[in-house]
């Protein structure tokens, strides 16, 4: 009686579940890839332990009355308020003989962004050097 035995393991391999698992990763990194915004714009934020070289030379001041909703600006500190529109007068009025024109914002926590990115954008026009203070750790 002669038994005869198969020791030969099949060496054959299915590639079906590998395409598979190959397919879905290409689908998740196209869904992803998408939802990231290509435009996002890397900034470099101001830190409070560091000091800067450039001297104040006006401040303004922003104040969020949160009851109501409202904003006072202050120049250099004043307790007068100031109109958003005649901050800008104002400014360069100050700044006018200046060699180097440089003004600093000062607002509360709780004032919007949009409310300092006003104020930089009057900067940004007269070509003023704008420092956005920040209080030490």
């Amino acid at each position: 009686m002669a038994i005869k035995q198969r020791a030969k393991a099949d060496a054959s391999f299915s590639m079906s579940s590998m395409t598979d698992i190959v397919f879905l990763l290409l689908i998740f990194f196209l869904v992803t890839s998408t939802l990231i915004n290509p435009n996002a714009l890397k900034l470099l934020l101001p830190k409070s332990t560091n000091q800067i070289s450039a001297k104040q030379q006006v401040s303004v001041s922003i104040k969020h009355y949160q009851e109501k909703n409202t904003f006072s600006y202050h120049i250099n500190g004043k307790s007068t308020p100031v109109k958003f529109g005649d901050i800008e007068p104002a400014l360069q009025k100050l700044l006018m003989e200046s060699e180097d024109p440089t003004f600093s914002i000062y607002a509360d926590k709780s004032v919007p962004i949009e409310q300092v990115v006003n104020l930089m954008n009057i900067g940004k026009r007269n070509k003023y050097k704008v420092i956005l203070a920040t209080s030490p750790e």
